[in-house]
């Protein structure tokens, strides 16, 4: 099993935490793993992506010519990468920023505002990353929150919370 993820968006809505939240999970499922973040010049706001590749086998290019799954945050980024995704590959997309084409299959949510509505805009990628577990289940959910409560300020309680909820609310939007 090989998997390859690009996730995109803007800078800012943590793009590359969401990447390396899934590749940490992934690295504790004993799985090969590569991630490769990508900045626009703007840093927050401008664009963002990342590649994730997570495989039985060991990983020749982190680079990601066609991708088996595509998680995208805002239209730019959607509008840039659509044509990097294989036939039968899955993209999951915030439909709070995307207007995706009607003849793309791809499974939705309403990534930011389900964010606000936790509380926290911020965790909209964590709501993301909740859909495509739910679809994709190449990472257990229960290692993701491991990495979560890793990563989680010490200091910040009320944000391992939101993580935590974020994560829950993402896997309820698996809709294909």
């Amino acid at each position: 099993m090989t998997e390859r993820i690009i996730i995109a968006g803007s800078g800012g809505q943590g793009i590359m935490l969401l990447g390396k939240v899934l590749a940490e999970g992934a690295l504790l499922e004993n799985k090969f793993v590569t991630w490769l973040p990508a900045y626009g010049p703007e840093v927050r706001g401008g664009a963002a992506h990342c590649m994730v590749t997570i495989s039985d086998d060991e990983i020749g290019s982190a680079h990601i010519d066609q991708a088996d799954s595509l998680i995208i945050m805002n239209q730019v980024s959607l509008d840039k990468f659509k044509g990097r995704l294989k036939n039968t590959g899955l993209m999951i997309v915030n439909s709070s920023l995307t207007k995706p084409d009607k003849n793309i299959k791809v499974n939705s949510g309403d990534f930011t505002d389900t964010a606000i509505g936790l509380g926290n805009i911020k965790v909209a990628n964590i709501v993301a990353l909740g859909c495509y577990l739910a679809v994709k289940k190449i990472v257990s959910p229960e290692n993701i929150l491991k990495v979560i409560r890793k990563m989680a300020p010490r200091d910040k309680p009320e944000l391992l919370k939101a993580n935590i909820e974020a994560l829950k609310k993402g896997m309820e939007f698996k809709n294909d």
